[in-house]
């Protein structure tokens, strides 16, 4: 898979930019805040539907403009297609696949996959749960573009769940009458549902990526590891395997803690307040693992991810954004090493001499918002 034009309209600092691209490695050279980040930014968001540096959609539209338009021809063995998405900040957005206006943005989901490594990454070891969580649910929908809708439906079920605990909570406080416990038995009932079902793919996802990620740290920071991956539910530490009882061990938990529940307006145990615990030679790899060793870590649960995504037959392309400036010279190298035979790299780098040599191939400058291939 790689992605053979870019297109932007409108996004971040470019009121109009077009890029050809090639497979193998393209490296994007320029200063900071010359823009080119941004290139690497829309071809993420074109796979994932979000971005690596912002929660929404506004910071992308260019300054003035109403809306702002990412486009891209994304190859694939014989096959080609053109997807594009417009972005509407507080408004919905618009797709369209092969110049077809029928589409949801969420169709365009599995088209293009990337894998994005960015100085964010270190978030995913020294951050808190919410950064690893996102990056198990960002890999699962993927593998698997039907789970944007399992997480959009569990998304939704939780915020009206929590509207009807708020109320409650709000009832109490002020002495009003009691809610009626049966409407919170259906969305006990609903949370369990959805839940489960995420609950079962993010378990299956981390007993994946486990030997995977055991192997990349150590093809990074030979002898450094062995390294661990657990998940640890809200519900139960270990939570169990199959969906059903997922679904009565969270029934069970929600009617546990609904006392608390409801005096504190907020739904406590669920997928929304689990964690990955990332182990380093038995220790939390949190507050043990030293600044290096988390990079380490970092870089090897995406690589982890590029490798998933690779054995099940969608190489995805890979975006290395500034991430060669912050590692060591070793670290770089054996980086640089592992990702040079992919079919696709799009590298980002402030001087080139932060781009290691076994990357050869394409160069673009990057500046004034002007992209000139060299």
């Amino acid at each position: 898979m790689h992605v053979t034009h870019l297109s932007l309209a409108d996004f971040r600092s470019y009121a109009r930019v077009e890029v050809p691209l090639d497979p193998g490695v393209t490296a994007f050279v320029g200063a900071n805040g010359q823009g080119k980040t941004n290139l690497v930014e829309a071809v993420g968001y074109l796979a994932t539907l979000g971005s690596h540096r912002v929660s929404s959609d506004a910071p992308l539209v260019r300054m003035g403009a109403e809306r702002a338009v990412v486009r891209a021809a994304v190859t694939q063995g014989e096959r080609s297609q053109l997807v594009e998405l417009e972005l509407n900040p507080g408004r919905a957005n618009r797709a369209r696949i092969n110049r077809s206006s029928q589409v949801r943005p969420r169709d365009v989901l599995g088209i293009l996959r990337t894998v994005l490594f960015a100085p964010e990454d270190l978030a995913l070891v020294k951050g808190d749960p919410g950064e690893r969580r996102r990056f198990l649910d960002e890999l699962l929908t993927a593998r698997s573009p039907r789970m944007a809708g399992v997480r959009s439906d569990y998304d939704r079920v939780l915020k009206q769940r929590n509207t009807l605990l708020k109320s409650a909570a709000m009832a109490r406080r002020h002495g009003g009458r009691s809610m009626d416990m049966s409407t919170l038995d259906v969305w006990d009932q609903h949370l369990a549902q959805v839940g489960a079902e995420l609950l079962a793919h993010r378990l299956d996802l981390v007993s994946v990526l486990q030997p995977l990620t055991d192997k990349a740290y150590g093809d990074v920071a030979p002898g450094g590891g062995p390294v661990g991956l657990e998940y640890r539910g809200s519900v139960d530490e270990n939570p169990a395997r199959t969906r059903p009882e997922l679904y009565e061990q969270l029934l069970a938990a929600l009617a546990g803690v609904r006392k608390q529940e409801i005096e504190r307006g907020v739904t406590l145990v669920g997928p929304h307040r689990d964690d990955l615990l990332l182990g380093l030679r038995g220790m939390p790899a949190k507050g043990y693992a030293s600044h290096g060793e988390s990079w380490s870590y970092a870089l090897a649960l995406r690589l982890a991810s590029y490798e998933l995504l690779r054995a099940e037959g969608n190489e995805p392309v890979l975006v290395l954004d500034d991430v060669f400036a912050e590692l060591d010279a070793r670290r770089r190298e054996r980086l640089a090493e592992l990702v040079a035979p992919a079919e696709q790299v799009l590298v980002t780098a402030a001087v080139d001499d932060d781009v290691p040599g076994v990357l050869t191939g394409t160069r673009y400058e990057v500046a004034a918002g002007e992209v000139t291939r060299l």
